[in-house]
């Protein structure tokens, strides 16, 4: 019965506390990242590339997870860290903050600052993006981070500890800082960009039941399952095209990255996203990770009845 009352502290911790505002320790390995790409990402050969950022990301992600598995023991001292592990991992108070900071200015009709605000949310161009690009990049943003950066950590705990949790946060970081089909990109962060879909799989699955079952579940789980697989994020797309449908409206159609007109398909179905959608997608997220909770503690209840 212990893992529902870790996973609820680690919730309660986020809410009261948030992100640190100092010293984050993904700030620290984001600086240590770029440093070693720097050194390690010199080959102009393919083959080579794709070796380095392997080794790389091996050398970045893999040591903390197995010294943790290695120490860890089964008493309340490693319980009260679990339980400081996840909330590390989780960002649901950080993520609702940043979509929040653009949903005021939205609601002011303060464009400017919104697109701003936009920017520090998502990797495209926002300079030119209307109110609906706007409301539509933040909400694809929330539901995708929405696994990234919460669900996921809720179910990689279950499934093999607090271990699991840090190799998944530090490899979702990695795949945000090196996952880009660029010049520079392209072959080295090659294998950060397949162990973050390979991490992903499964939690975003169990992401997008959780999404699916607070409405319209078959034709939830029917549009992630065939728009999923045509958007340029196989993760990505389950989650967004599940909560979008679940909500009534659509994500996906052109955006800007890096310079480059990209038209991704549409996920879910409805009308057009509009500002209101990103308070009401803030709320999905948050309803999935009580709503996964709940079935652990019901799962745990029932299994210690039936012995």
């Amino acid at each position: 019965m212990i893992e529902p009352f870790i996973l609820s502290a680690a919730l309660v911790f986020d809410h009261v506390f948030g992100e640190p505002k100092k010293y984050h320790y993904l700030v620290g390995f984001g600086l240590l990242t770029q440093k070693l790409e720097r050194l390690a990402n010199r080959f102009s050969n393919s083959r080579q590339s794709q070796l380095s950022g392997a080794l790389c990301w091996c050398t970045l992600t893999l040591p903390m997870p197995l010294l943790y598995y290695a120490i860890r023991q089964d008493n309340w001292v490693f319980w009260c860290l679990d339980a400081m592990i996840v909330y590390a991992a989780i960002g649901y108070k950080s993520l609702a903050q940043h979509a929040l900071q653009i949903l005021k200015p939205l609601n002011e009709n303060q464009l400017d600052e919104a697109r701003h605000f936009c920017s520090y949310l998502v990797s495209r161009n926002t300079t030119q993006l209307s109110e609906q690009e706007i409301a539509r990049a933040t909400t694809e943003s929330v539901l995708e981070n929405g696994h990234d950066a919460v669900i996921a950590s809720l179910v990689w705990y279950i499934m093999g500890g607090a271990p699991l949790v840090i190799l998944h946060r530090l490899a979702n970081t990695l795949d945000a800082m090196w996952g880009y089909k660029n010049d520079r990109f392209l072959y080295f962060g090659w294998f950060a960009a397949r162990m973050d879909d390979i991490l992903g799989w499964p939690s975003a699955k169990i992401s997008s039941l959780l999404y699916s079952c607070q409405g319209n579940m078959l034709e939830s789980l029917k549009n992630a399952y065939i728009q999923g697989r045509q958007y340029k994020s196989l993760n990505g797309g389950w989650v967004m095209a599940a909560g979008a449908t679940v909500l009534n409206f659509k994500l996906g159609g052109q955006a800007v990255y890096h310079g480059k007109v990209h038209q991704s398909v549409n996920l879910g179905c409805g009308k057009e996203v509009q500002r209101n959608d990103i308070q009401r997608s803030l709320l999905l997220v948050k309803y999935s990770a009580f709503i996964f909770i709940l079935c652990i503690t019901l799962y745990h209840v029932s299994f210690n009845y039936v012995l």
